[in-house]
C-alpha cells in the first residue's frame, strides 16, 4: 500500500457509536456505585471508629478507607472520560475491563493483611497497568513500552516477595499487621535485606530515579490510562512504605537513606522536566519529582504526610493529564514565546513574606516544624513550594501589579490552610491503626538535603542551570526511553 492509498486517521475521532457494546456504560456506572459505597464505609468509620477484618486475610482500616475513596473516584473519572475518548475504538471493551479490574485489584491491595494476598495483588496491579500501557494493538512502540513496564513491575513484585519471605521467616507472622508488631525483633542482617527490598520495590513502582525509564516510555498509553497511572498506580510505593512503616523505621540510618533517595528524585524530577518538549513527558517527569517528595516524607517519619501527598497529587495529576490537550496551542513560527515578567522589589518582598507566612501557618496548624526535628524540613518544603508558586503567579498573571500583590497572600495562605486541614484529616483517619508520625532528630544529612533544595531552588528560579550545555545534554539523555518505545513517524499514529 502506498502513502497515497493509505488511510491515516489523525486528529478528530471518527464518526461512530460512543461505545462498542454496553460494557463501558455498565462498568462506568458500577465503579461510581463503588465510590458511593466507599463513601458510606468512610462515614461509618468516622462516626463509629469501627474497623472490619477477616482475621488473617483482609483488614479495612483507616488507610484502606482513604485509598478506597480516592481510587474509586479517580477510576470513575477515568471511566467517564474514556467513554468519549475511546468512542468507536475496536478495543474499548478490553480497555474498560482492564481499568475496572485494575481498580478492584488496588482495592484488594490496600485492604490485604495476609502477605500472600498482598504480594499477589501487587503483582496483578502491575500486570494490569502494563496491559494498559501497551493497549494500542497496532503500535509496536506500545507493545515495547508495555513489555518494558511489565519487566519493571515483575522485578518490583519479586523484591516484595523477597522482603515478605524474609520477614515471615524472621517473625513467623503471615500478616502485614503481625510483621509490623514484631518488626523490632528481626535480626539486623535479615531486617536490612527486607527493608532494602521494600525500598527498591517502592522506588520501581513509583518511578524514582534511576527506575523512571518505564514511566517515560509509557506515553504510548491512552491518556485516560496515563491519568490513572499517575493518579493511583505510582502512588503505590508510598502505600507500601506506610504499610511497612514499623519495619523501615526500626533504624534511623535507614530512614536517612529513604530521605536521600526521595530527595534525589524530587530534585532531578524538576530538572528533567525542564528539558521536555511535550506536555505528557513534562507531566511524567513532574510525577518522578512528586513521588520523590512522597518517599522523602515517609523517610522523614511523616507517613501521614506521604498519604496526604499521594491523594492530593492524584487529584492534581489526573486533572493535568485529562486536560493535557488544552496545553497544545498554535503559535506563529515568527513569534517567540512570551517571557514571564521579572519580579520587582515589591514583588520579591511579597513572595518571600507569603512563603514564610505559609510555612508558619502550616507549622501552627499541623504542629510539624515547631520542634527541632525532621518536621522543620517538612515546613521548609512548604516554604520553598510556596515561593515557587507565588513567584510564578506574580510573573505570569496579567493583572495590575497592586492587584497581584494583594491577591497573592489571599490566595496562597488559604490554600496552605486547606492543605494542612487535609493533612490533619487524613492523619486522623489513618492514625489509629498505623504509624503516621515518627519524627527524628535533625542530622547533618538532613541539613545537606535542606541545603540542596535551597540551592536547586535558587538555580532553577534564576535560570542559572540553563547556562550549562553539559547539564542540558545529561538531563536530556537521562529522559530518553528505549528507542523501541518511541514513535518517530506521524504516519504510525493511527489508533483506528
Amino acid at each position: 500500500m502506498t502513502d497515497q492509498d493509505q488511510l491515516t486517521t489523525i486528529g478528530s475521532l471518527p464518526n461512530g457509536t460512543p461505545a462498542t457494546g454496553s460494557l463501558p456504560a455498565v462498568l462506568t456506572r458500577l465503579v461510581w456505585l463503588l465510590w458511593v459505597a466507599t463513601l458510606g464505609v468512610a462515614g461509618l468509620r468516622l462516626s463509629t471508629d469501627a474497623s472490619w477484618s477477616l482475621a488473617g486475610v483482609v483488614s479495612v482500616d483507616g488507610l484502606t478507607v482513604v485509598m478506597w475513596v480516592a481510587v474509586t473516584f479517580f477510576s470513575g473519572i477515568v471511566h467517564s472520560y474514556s467513554r468519549r475518548y475511546l468512542a468507536a475504538h475496536d478495543r474499548a471493551d478490553r480497555f474498560f475491563a482492564t481499568v475496572f479490574g485494575f481498580t478492584l485489584v488496588v482495592m484488594v491491595l490496600v485492604a490485604a493483611d495476609h502477605i500472600a494476598l498482598f504480594a499477589l495483588a501487587w503483582v496483578a496491579m502491575g500486570l494490569a497497568m502494563a496491559e494498559l500501557i501497551g493497549h494500542v494493538k497496532g503500535w509496536p512502540q506500545a507493545r515495547a513500552a508495555g513489555s518494558l513496564a511489565r519487566r519493571y513491575f515483575l522485578a518490583s513484585g519479586g523484591l516484595l516477595v523477597v522482603a515478605l519471605a524474609v520477614l515471615w521467616s524472621a517473625t513467623d507472622a503471615t500478616t502485614v499487621s503481625g510483621i509490623g508488631a514484631a518488626a523490632d525483633t528481626v535480626p539486623q542482617t535479615l531486617w536490612f535485606v527486607a527493608a532494602g527490598a521494600l525500598l527498591l520495590a517502592a522506588m520501581i513502582q513509583s518511578a524514582l530515579v534511576p527506575f523512571h525509564t518505564w514511566l517515560l516510555a509509557s506515553m504510548t498509553a491512552p491518556t485516560p490510562a496515563s491519568a490513572l497511572m499517575h493518579a493511583g498506580f505510582v502512588n503505590a510505593g508510598g502505600v507500601l512504605l506506610v504499610r511497612f512503616g514499623p519495619v523501615i523505621s526500626v533504624d534511623a540510618g535507614f530512614m536517612l537513606l529513604v530521605v536521600a533517595v526521595g530527595a534525589t528524585s524530587a530534585l532531578l524530577g524538576k530538572l528533567l522536566k525542564s528539558v521536555q518538549p511535550d506536555i505528557k513527558s513534562q507531566l511524567g517527569c513532574s510525577t518522578v519529582g512528586q513521588m520523590g517528595f512522597m518517599i522523602m516524607q515517609a523517610g522523614l517519619g511523616f507517613f501521614g504526610a506521604a498519604i496526604t501527598h499521594l491523594v492530593l497529587h492524584g487529584f492534581y495529576k489526573a486533572y493535568q493529564f485529562l486536560s493535557s490537550g488544552d496545553a497544545v496551542a498554535q503559535t506563529s513560527p515568527t513569534k517567540g514565546p512570551s517571557k514571564p515578567r521579572s519580579l520587582t522589589a515589591v514583588g520579591f518582598v511579597v513572595t518571600v513574606l507569603t512563603a514564610l507566612a505559609g510555612g508558619v501557618l502550616f507549622a501552627v496548624l499541623t504542629g510539624k516544624g515547631t520542634s527541632l526535628d525532621t518536621g522543620v524540613l517538612l515546613a521548609l518544603l512548604v516554604v520553598l513550594t510556596t515561593l515557587h508558586a507565588t513567584r510564578t503567579a506574580l510573573a505570569r498573571t496579567s493583572v495590575a501589579a497592586s492587584t497581584r500583590y494583594a491577591l497573592i497572600p489571599l490566595v496562597f495562605l488559604p490554600a496552605i490552610a486547606i492543605y494542612a486541614a487535609s493533612y490533619n484529616a487524613i492523619t486522623g483517619v489513618i492514625g489509629e491503626s498505623l504509624l503516621v508520625s515518627a519524627p527524628a532528630e535533625l542530622t547533618v544529612v538532613h541539613g545537606l538535603v535542606a541545603a540542596a533544595f535551597v540551592v536547586a531552588y535558587a538555580a532553577i528560579e534564576t535560570g542559572l542551570y540553563q547556562h550549562s550545555q553539559r547539564l542540558y545534554v545529561a538531563l536530556l539523555n537521562a529522559t530518553q526511553p528505549p528507542s523501541s518505545t518511541v514513535m518517530t513517524s506521524a504516519e504510525d499514529y493511527n489508533e483506528y
